[in-house]
């Protein structure tokens, strides 16, 4: 979906498509009339963004074909569907039965990182709508912060000098311009925004900045407007934001029986006490741990934010909450003043396969009426701001291979 600020820019909002489970380009496209051609319709836009995952051995085949490449365009261009951004976080199986601590590999110490990113970029400067300022692309903190040593972070310096030089390559030779964006996360290298000043020192930053997920923002128990201050000080940019929203517990002795219920076995949860905000170390084991059920059986103190993306319109069942107030202060402060600090806005939800049972939907339209309402609750956010509607009328998208010009219709 299209927004304008007050300064001119169109602002895209959009959903990731890492809720889906997608390992293959028939996979990729299969979702987009699951999903996104509903939600699109739910919404009644003319127009609905996708922050596409792309699973490594998809971006390297579509990297290598550009026939293939042009087909997912027509395809998304039949369905009333753009691509701004894409999220090169995950590198494959996010929604495996099991994903933990291997979402974070391969890092930033690694070719194949490099390889992947830089083919995902190959691929979106051929998705990107023809008015589009430029593209995204969020990607991991760098690394898992164990093991992580002076020779890790000159082999990561290295990978990033690549990086930089191989966006300002693809920048020149199809003038269109891609950033990729670096999501500071719990338990990673880079966890607040003062570790990705100081690490992320010295990058390009016309081609590289921050990825600022606001449920990520939340756990760190960082006040939105001096986390902006302190990336904007350090001339950072925020190139991507994550509208998203985590667990809390003000009281988690009170609420052990409901945090139980978030309790899974797919992602990891990692968990932050507020007293651990001012810690040297925000992984002090004193006031943090790496997942939710470790936080239960060591009973930290609280209040507790816990690493669970909630859905954005849902209010969870007390004595738990979700974090929406934090994200509605970094949204304010984001998009405050003359100039707005960032034009692409992406709802990531990947838990809605994990949530508690009864909140759990059971089918792919009960998943799509979720995710609808979320975008409807940011955009309505986003709008209350003073955002405006930047949508626009235009010719009706020339119907892809193997689509009928009825198929809009069928679906409904």
């Amino acid at each position: 979906m299209r927004l304008r600020h007050v300064d001119g820019q169109t602002v895209h909002l959009g959903y990731c498509t890492n809720v889906h489970p997608a390992e293959d380009l028939a996979g990729v496209l299969a979702q987009l009339d699951a999903y996104a051609l509903p939600i699109r319709r739910r919404l009644g836009t003319d127009v609905l963004g996708l922050g596409l995952w792309l699973a490594a051995p998809v971006a390297a085949g579509l990297a290598a074909e550009p026939a293939a490449r042009r087909r997912l365009r027509a395809e998304l261009d039949a369905r009333g569907l753009e691509v701004v951004t894409l999220n090169g976080f995950p590198y494959r199986a996010f929604q495996s039965p099991v994903v933990k601590h291997a979402v974070y590999r391969p890092d930033w110490t690694s070719r194949d990182r490099l390889d992947y990113t830089v083919n995902l970029a190959r691929v979106l400067v051929d998705l990107l709508p023809v008015d589009a300022a430029r593209g995204s692309i969020s990607t991991l903190p760098l690394a898992w912060r164990d093991p992580w040593d002076a020779g890790r972070a000159e082999a990561t310096t290295r990978m990033l000098d690549r990086l930089a030089g191989a966006l300002t390559e693809l920048a020149w030779s199809t003038g269109r311009a891609v950033r990729v964006a670096f999501e500071p996360e719990p338990g990673c290298v880079v966890e607040r925004t003062g570790q990705a000043v100081r690490l992320l020192s010295g990058v390009d930053t016309d081609r590289l900045g921050v990825c600022l997920d606001l449920a990520h923002l939340a756990c760190a128990w960082e006040e939105p407007a001096a986390a902006l201050a302190t990336l904007e000080s350090a001339g950072l940019p925020v190139v991507k934001v994550q509208v998203s929203a985590a667990l809390e517990a003000a009281d988690p002795v009170a609420a052990a029986d409901r945090l139980r219920e978030y309790v899974e076995p797919r992602f990891l949860h990692q968990t932050r006490c507020a007293a651990g905000a001012g810690a040297a170390d925000p992984a002090d084991p004193a006031y943090a741990a790496d997942d939710l059920d470790e936080a239960l059986a060591r009973n930290l103190p609280g209040p507790w934010r816990v690493h669970y993306h909630v859905p954005l319109h849902a209010v969870p069942e007390p004595p738990v909450r979700s974090t929406v107030p934090v994200l509605r202060a970094a949204l304010a402060e984001l998009l405050a003043g003359p100039v707005a600090a960032c034009d692409h806005y992406d709802v990531e939800t990947y838990t809605w396969g994990v949530l508690p049972a009864a909140r759990r939907p059971r089918t792919a339209g009960q998943l799509a009426d979720g995710i609808a309402a979320e975008l409807a609750f940011a955009r309505a956010e986003l709008l209350a701001l003073g955002l405006a509607d930047g949508s626009a009328p235009g010719p009706a998208p020339a119907a892809a291979p193997g689509l009928s010009a009825d198929h809009d219709k069928e679906v409904r």
